[in-house]
């Protein structure tokens, strides 16, 4: 969580991030039926080129997603993490989206964690995200400044529930020197 401001673009969050599904209807039982997210708008594109929905994802952003009729097919570990972090490989390909998280209050994170799970919704384990050698602490702990759970929906993009439990101290909003293209391990064909 943050306190500092733009100084150059009075941007206000996110108005929408839009994905890519391969099946309109799945993914308005995923988001709307099971997350309850209210479907507020909803077209055709013109000259059959497919749909456009969009999602209220909460604080007046939107989650939209495209149906093309002729999209390419899923490509896990490329364009999507093959799994959810702390369950699996969660590395993706430069420009794509690794996930998106939504904010839950701090006091309602375990009992969105167990909705999930009544849910029939595969979860990863909790991450309490502290300043830790390994970052995560089995319990939450004032150390822990976010609480994570992972999981998938139906065209396997990566989602977050995330809740900030305290705001960042002074000693924690430093960062590293930022990498370079230069410095990546190349992967082998």
């Amino acid at each position: 969580m943050s306190t500092k401001q733009n100084g150059e673009f009075d941007i206000r969050g996110v108005n929408h991030l839009a994905l890519v599904c391969k099946d309109m209807q799945k993914t308005v039982e995923f988001y709307r039926d099971i997350l309850g997210m209210p479907l507020i708008t909803g077209f055709e594109l013109p000259g059959g080129r497919g749909q456009h929905f969009f999602f209220d994802c909460g604080n007046g952003d939107c989650l939209a997603f495209f149906w093309f009729p002729n999209a390419p097919e899923a490509a896990p570990g490329i364009a999507a993490p093959a799994a959810t972090p702390r369950v699996g490989d969660w590395i993706t390909a430069h420009g794509s989206m690794n996930h998106i998280a939504f904010n839950i209050p701090p006091e309602k994170f375990d009992e969105a964690v167990e909705k999930l799970k009544a849910k029939g919704i595969p979860i990863s384990p909790v991450s309490n995200h502290d300043r830790s050698e390994t970052q995560l602490s089995a319990d939450n702990t004032d150390d822990v400044y976010i609480r994570s759970v992972y999981f998938q929906g139906p065209d396997g993009e990566c989602l977050e529930f995330a809740a900030w439990t305290r705001p960042l101290r002074e000693s924690e909003t430093g960062h590293p020197r930022p990498r370079t293209a230069s410095e990546r391990t190349p992967v082998a064909a």
